[in-house]
């Protein structure tokens, strides 16, 4: 298929007339048939670089995918292009999967999503091999990493594709992975000569804030209406949405109840919730929500959040994310402020720290094969925090630090979009920078 043909598919089925950063490139690796690496920020357009050669291509493109809702919110999409798409997973009975299968061997399904646990089942592995396999796909591939940032044993086990599939190309596609991850990740899936494309980490619309504090005290609050504020003072802002992470479900909770009864319209979402709870408060924040005459409190929807929530949802408008205390890992953190400003206006991110590394370190289990990967991830965004003794640079530029962390160079000197760089004096990192 020609390069016009594939351009002619996206805009027929996506309504994509150009391709964005490294898309072109991915798409030109998968349809030669290559093994493919593909690290792109959150927002990047990761699903069209495999969706979109698995229509192009005769044969069956299995995805595995990490979370159930995203393998349901891809395929219900998907469909709705109308492109034969389908899902197995432990929500699905026996009786339809058996249906899927028997669809899957006679060529009437095009893509099919699958965790990782179940791509490795010997009966699963069998049933593959009566298909016409034509493409394996491993999003959210870090995950293969034990010097990654949500470590999963049995991402770990999928070069055993490559060695029952040895003529199938496999792609590998993740937001965030630093160039240690990246080899572990070619290494792991057995990847032949891969093309490898790293996008752009950097994201210059973002705001990075962080504010030493405690984190589930009055300091939330203020520092809620401070961003709600900046924010409607931007010209053309036409919403102030946003995502407020905590740690724990129970703390989202507490979060919601304490905003919604400061005014503002916040609903909590976390794993311990029915699909039907989070499908509904997921819903809700995807419908747009035009500012209201009324300021921070109006209209404005916020949903507070675990890690839980995120992970495929694309809505351009969301103008904020907090952090009631720091994250786990500066992968993460990245991935998270991902969700912020995709359309490509102003939006703003703010941790609020409150001695958060001891407390991740408390929890930590240390048999897990990954603890040591886990402590370093702990330590590298504490120094990012700029509260510890053994940070290496104290006065460094927030956008600056993070792009470094992923092996690229940053090639200003001021970012003009961070409290570092906004304060002017190049000195402390914990600080409002108003």
């Amino acid at each position: 298929m020609t390069p016009l043909e594939i351009r002619s598919l996206a805009e027929h089925y996506w309504g994509v007339k150009g391709f964005r950063a490294g898309q072109a490139e991915s798409l030109a690796a998968s349809m030669r048939g290559r093994d493919l690496l593909a690290v792109m920020p959150t927002g990047g357009g990761k699903s069209l670089c495999y969706q979109l050669p698995a229509i192009a291509r005769a044969g069956l493109t299995v995805v595995v995918s990490p979370l159930i809702s995203l393998m349901k919110d891809q395929v219900d999409a998907l469909r709705a292009k109308n492109i034969s798409a389908a899902f197995i997973n432990s929500q699905v009975h026996p009786r339809q999967i058996m249906e899927i299968q028997r669809e899957a061997i006679a060529g009437r399904i095009r893509i099919l999503y699958v965790a990782p646990e179940r791509c490795l089942d010997p009966s699963f592995l069998e049933f593959l091999s009566r298909c016409d396999c034509s493409a394996f796909v491993i999003d959210e591939a870090h995950c293969i990493s034990v010097w990654g940032h949500d470590f999963r044993p049995a991402y770990a086990g999928l070069g055993q594709l490559r060695v029952l599939f040895p003529q199938v190309p496999v792609s590998a596609f993740t937001a965030t992975a630093t160039a240690r991850v990246r080899a572990q990740i070619c290494e792991s899936l057995c990847l032949r000569a891969p093309v490898v494309f790293v996008g752009d980490f950097d994201r210059p619309n973002l705001t990075l804030r962080v504010i030493e504090s405690e984190a589930h005290g009055p300091d939330l609050r203020s520092t809620l209406v401070d961003v709600l504020r900046r924010q409607l003072a931007i010209d053309n802002q036409q919403s102030c949405d946003g995502i407020i992470y905590c740690c724990t479900r129970l703390e989202t909770e507490n979060v919601a109840a304490r905003m919604t009864a400061s005014g503002h319209d916040a609903r909590a979402y976390h794993a311990g919730l029915s699909d039907d709870e989070r499908r509904a408060v997921q819903d809700w924040f995807m419908k747009a929500s035009p500012l209201s005459e009324g300021g921070p409190g109006g209209s404005a929807k916020i949903v507070v959040a675990t890690v839980a929530f995120g992970m495929g949802i694309d809505k351009p408008d969301v103008r904020y994310v907090i952090h009631c205390g720091m994250p786990s890992s500066l992968e993460v953190y990245h991935q998270e402020i991902g969700r912020a400003g995709r359309d490509g206006k102003p939006a703003e991110c703010v941790i609020l720290y409150d001695g958060d590394y001891h407390r991740w370190v408390s929890i930590l289990d240390d048999d897990s094969p990954a603890v040591d990967g886990r402590l370093e991830a702990l330590a590298d965004i504490d120094c990012y925090c700029g509260v510890t003794k053994h940070s290496a640079d104290r006065s460094l530029c927030r956008h600056a630090h993070l792009v470094q962390h992923f092996g690229q160079e940053y090639p200003r000197d001021n970012c003009g979009a961070c409290d570092v760089c906004l304060s002017g004096t190049q000195g402390s990192l914990i600080n409002g920078g108003q």
